[in-house]
């Protein structure tokens, strides 16, 4: 580790940033040093997102020193940096329960404390967000400052463009900071990258870009040089209309492995806060995480098929598109933090032959909805969106679960919707799906480790909208879809129930159904998607367009906003865990 252990004897009198502003800048510093003790001393047990918040130690300390937070406005995009500004913001003492069930949200949130301005989580809101508290606060006569802190790949996004656009031709009190460390959580690319990176060498020709979009531009500057900060801070306070702040930051500063290795301690999971180094996981062989199947079985199709292309927006480690990045790189394409461009991008490839794979979170592919719709859908260009972290995924909580997904896009002609129960199905609908499908298709499976150790088995085609039966019984069905079916699975061993995994929400297998209901006076669906419109609600409608009079039972996401914690825990909450469905189901008999 670079810095020295010092007396924790600034941070521990800090509880608010009242008390911050009581220290002398000659303080500060030190103050930064406790800070990177305390988080790395919690994140190394409690887990997290480690190195982005180190990277803004000196960032956070300056911003709510110069500013009179929460008078002044502060929002941090997406926040996965915001780890300082909790601690300096009266939650130092509850920061241990950050990201578990019950305690303090990994990301800002407003009805956590009046210093969280704006509530965060997905990419590139910051700008807009501020701009739009800043035009209120002009019209309302008020006197305040706007802040908005957004990295490097963040700014690279089309909304961020879009605020930016619009806060120049403004006389908004707004402004923004450009945290550049030239990585999110892969490293960034694009055109914008290199600019940033010829700024920071002085070798930029071209006009300052931000310059022309009419802000007043400040860097760039050290963004771990305390009194650097404090400057340009202060001096920025006191000019009207949009301001831009170029600093230049170290993700993982602090802690020698999170600056040598910044993608992995990203979000590195338990380590020991001494040394840095990671934790041993068990040696004990485990299945393998469905983004790793996706990402091996796609650079296996991908060799056998040069039709088939990879897309990722910014996400190449997390989905797992990084093996073929790596070994076919001109077929496989990280377009940055841009949903709605890889979508489109898709589209235009496939309307020229390819085989475009998009791999996207589901959580973010809500923001290319009108993509999915106008141009993939509406032209039936076939498409294959390979949906990673479907279903609830754990301590990022709201912002990320991705239990939309199949309500959201049940309503959209010519898509095919299927979600494999388990690694060897993901390969297989991959595998069809290459096979000259002429409509989009969408594979949602979910994050974490599946339930086949042994999973790389041949290939087999699955027919489009058919669905299978696991178990037989009498008087119960349970239809399943997804991943929860091995749930199911293991809830009924030794109860006298049916169980039918359909694999399809659209088309559905209406041959399968029609025998399902002639058979079973009773009928539970369950789904690890919303049940307003999802997986439950398609089989309701089945029900009521045929005249079936069946009790159909629909479990599922409830109409809430699910809040962070463990997978398991979350679970057992909304009682969709094996224990309560034992039970529910044992209820029935």
């Amino acid at each position: 580790m670079y810095f020295c252990y010092v007396l924790k004897n600034l941070l521990e009198h800090i509880n608010s940033t009242t008390d911050l502003r009581q220290l002398s800048t000659s303080e500060l510093p030190q103050l930064a040093q406790e800070l990177r003790q305390f988080i790395i001393e919690i994140v190394a047990t409690k887990e997290g997102h480690l190195g982005a918040s180190l990277g803004v130690v000196e960032l956070t300390i300056a911003l709510h020193y110069v500013f009179n937070t929460p008078e002044d406005v502060l929002v941090w995009d997406v926040g996965h940096q915001a780890y300082v500004h909790k601690i300096l913001t009266g939650r130092k003492n509850q920061f241990h329960t950050n990201r578990q069930y019950k305690g303090l949200s990994g990301f800002p949130k407003r009805d956590e404390s009046v210093y969280d301005a704006f509530g965060t989580g997905h990419s590139s809101t910051s700008i807009s967000a501020a701009l739009g508290m800043a035009i209120a606060s002009q019209l309302k006569g008020e006197n305040r400052q706007h802040i908005a802190v957004i990295g490097d790949a963040s700014i690279a996004s089309g909304m961020a463009f879009e605020g930016l656009n619009h806060a120049g031709v403004t006389t908004a009190n707004l402004l923004v900071i450009l945290n550049d460390n030239a990585i999110g959580i892969d490293p960034s690319v694009g055109a914008l990258k290199q600019y940033l990176t010829n700024v920071k060498k002085g070798t930029q020709k071209q006009d300052n870009i931000f310059e022309a979009l009419n802000f007043e531009y400040s860097g760039p500057i050290d963004g771990h040089d305390m009194l650097a900060l404090l400057t340009a801070l202060e001096h920025l306070k006191t000019i009207d209309g949009p301001k831009f702040l170029h600093i230049i930051t170290t993700k993982g500063k602090g802690l020698k492995q999170a600056e040598t290795d910044q993608v992995t301690y990203h979000a590195p999971g338990k380590f020991d806060a001494t040394t840095g180094n990671l934790l041993a996981k068990s040696s004990d062989p485990l299945p393998p995480k469905y983004q790793d199947v996706f990402g091996l079985t796609l650079l296996e199709l991908a060799r056998a098929n040069t039709a088939i292309v990879g897309i990722t927006p910014a996400m190449p480690t997390g989905s797992s598109l990084k093996y073929m990045m790596e070994a076919l790189p001109d077929r496989a394409f990280d377009v940055g933090i841009a949903e709605q461009h890889a979508v489109t991008m898709a589209a235009g490839m496939a309307s020229q032959g390819l085989m475009p794979f998009c791999t996207i979170y589901s959580t973010f592919l809500q923001r290319a909805y009108d993509q999915i719709i106008h141009d993939v859908a509406l032209q039936n260009l076939p498409v294959i969106f390979c949906i990673d972290r479907a279903g609830l995924v754990g301590e990022d909580g709201a912002t990320h679960h991705g239990v939309f997904d199949l309500a959201y896009l049940r309503c959209i002609p010519n898509l095919i919707i299927v979600a494999p129960r388990n690694e060897t199905e993901l390969r297989n609908i991959m595998y069809t799906a290459q096979k000259g499908l002429q409509q989009p298709i969408a594979i949602r499976y979910p994050r974490g480790r599946g339930v086949t150790p042994d999973w790389k088995s041949a290939f087999k085609s699955i027919e489009i909208g058919t669905g299978v039966q696991l178990e037989q019984g009498d008087n119960l069905a349970i239809l399943s879809i997804g991943a929860i079916s091995n749930t199911v699975s293991t809830a009924i061993e030794g109860l006298n129930c049916a169980h039918y995994d359909l694999r399809f929400v659209k088309p559905l297998d209406t041959r399968l159904l029609h025998t399902i209901f002639k058979t079973y006076s009773t009928l539970v669906t369950i789904e690890d998607g919303v049940i307003s419109g999802g997986f439950g609600s398609a089989i309701l409608e089945f029900a009521a367009a045929h005249h079936y009079k069946n009790d159909v039972i629909v479990k599922g996401i409830p109409d809430e906003f699910i809040e962070h914690g463990p997978i398991n825990t979350l679970f057992e909450t909304l009682e969709l865990d094996t224990g309560s469905l034992k039970r529910f189901i044992n209820s029935k008999f």
